[in-house]
C-alpha cells in the first residue's frame, strides 16, 4: 500500500486522529509499537486561520513519528484551503480532511460529519484543497448522515475524482455516533468497486487482533485504522501485528505497562507543558485496562485523575505497582 511517496507494506495499522488523545507522547509510543502511520489531534481550520495558539501547537510533529498525518476540519472552502496551506508548512506526510467527526460542536455547525448533508460543498472543499497543496490529501468520512442516506459507495468515487490519494471510512453513520456496531459491508463494497483505485482504509470497532485480521481478510481493505481501543494501550499495535504475522505475542508485564504510561506523561509534559501534558495523559490513565480488577481502586483512580503535578502523578502510578502486586 502506498500514499504519495510513502510505502506502508502489507496490512498496515494506523492510529486514528482523536481530539485530546493523539498527543505527541502517545503518537511516539504507538509508533514504537508498530503503528504504520499516526495522526495528530484534528485541527480546526477556522482556529488555525485565526492563529489561535493552542491550535497552532497541534501542528508540532517530530521526525521520529513519521509518517504522520495532520487532519483538518471546517465548513467553508476559503478557511479549509488557507488552513491546508498553513498545515503544509509543518511538513506532514499527508493532510487529511475530516468529514467524519460526529460530535455536536463540530457536525452541528456543518463541519466534520455535518458535511455529509452538503455533498456539493464537501466535494468543492476537497477539490480546492487538493489543488492548493503539494502534500498528498486524503479524506476520512462515514457511511452517510443516517441509515436512510448511505451514500459512501457513490461518494467514494466522487472523492477519488477530486484527486484524493486515500480514503478512510468509519463504518457508522453520523446519527449512530459511536453506538451500535460498525458496518463493514459497505466498506468492503467500496474497496471491491473496480472503479476505485485509491487505497481504502477501514475504521470502526477494531478492538482486538482478531478483528484487525478479519478486516483485512474479509473486506480486503488496504489498511486498518484503530481508534478507541488504543486508549491507555499503545502496545495494542504490537499485539495486532504479531497476530497478523502468526507470531506469538509476548505479553508485557504490568510493570512494563506502567513504565510506558509514565514515559507518555514525561514526553507530554516536556513537549507540551505540565498542565496540558497531564490533562492529555489522564484520558489514557482513565481508560487503560491495566487497573481493572484491582480491589478498592476507586479512591486511587480519583486521586490519579485529580493530580496536577507530574511528580504527584508519578508517585500515584508507583503506588499502583504495589497495589497490583498485592
Amino acid at each position: 500500500m502506498k500514499i504519495g511517496d510513502v510505502e506502508f507494506g502489507s496490512n498496515p495499522l494506523f492510529l486514528a486522529p482523536m481530539e485530546d488523545v493523539t498527543d505527541i507522547g502517545f503518537r511516539h509510543l504507538c509508533k514504537r509499537y508498530g503503528a504504520a502511520m499516526v495522526y495528530t489531534e484534528f485541527v480546526s481550520a477556522e482556529a488555525l486561520v485565526r492563529s489561535i495558539q493552542s491550535t497552532i501547537n497541534k501542528l508540532t510533529i517530530s521526525d521520529e513519528e513519521r509518517p504522520v498525518g495532520i487532519q483538518i476540519y471546517g465548513r467553508d472552502v476559503e478557511s479549509m484551503v488557507e488552513a491546508a496551506k498553513i498545515v503544509e508548512q509543518a511538513h506532514p506526510d499527508i493532510i487529511d480532511l475530516n468529514f467524519g467527526c460526529p460530535v455536536k460542536k463540530v457536525a452541528g455547525k456543518g463541519a466534520g460529519a455535518g458535511m455529509l448533508q452538503n455533498i456539493p460543498l464537501l466535494l468543492e472543499i476537497t477539490r480546492e484543497v487538493v489543488k492548493a497543496v503539494q502534500v498528498p490529501v486524503t479524506v476520512k468520512t462515514r457511511l452517510g448522515w443516517d441509515s436512510n442516506h448511505l451514500i459512501i459507495t457513490e461518494l467514494a468515487e466522487q472523492l477519488q475524482d477530486c484527486g484524493i490519494q486515500a480514503l478512510t471510512i468509519h463504518g457508522r453513520t453520523r446519527s449512530q455516533m459511536y453506538t451500535g456496531e460498525a458496518d463493514w459491508t459497505l466498506i468492503g463494497e467500496v474497496k471491491n468497486n473496480p472503479r476505485i483505485h485509491i487505497p481504502i482504509i477501514g475504521n470502526g470497532d477494531i478492538t482486538s487482533p482478531e478483528k484487525a485480521k478479519q478486516a483485512f481478510l474479509q473486506y480486503g481493505v488496504d489498511a486498518v485504522m484503530v481508534g478507541r481501543a488504543t486508549f491507555g494501550r499503545p502496545w495494542i499495535f504490537k499485539e495486532m501485528i504479531d497476530y497478523l504475522d502468526n507470531k506469538p505475542f509476548n505479553e508485557l508485564t504490568t510493570d512494563d505497562k506502567i513504565d510506558i504510561l509514565e514515559e507518555q506523561l514525561r514526553i507530554n509534559v516536556e513537549r507540551i507543558d505540565e498542565y496540558r501534558g497531564i490533562l492529555h495523559t489522564r484520558r489514557h490513565l482513565a481508560s487503560t485496562p491495566i487497573f481493572k480488577g484491582i480491589p478498592n481502586f476507586r479512591p486511587t483512580r480519583i486521586e490519579m485523575l485529580r493530580a496536577e503535578k507530574m511528580e504527584q502523578l508519578i508517585a500515584i502510578l508507583e503506588s499502583c505497582r504495589e497495589l497490583i502486586r498485592e
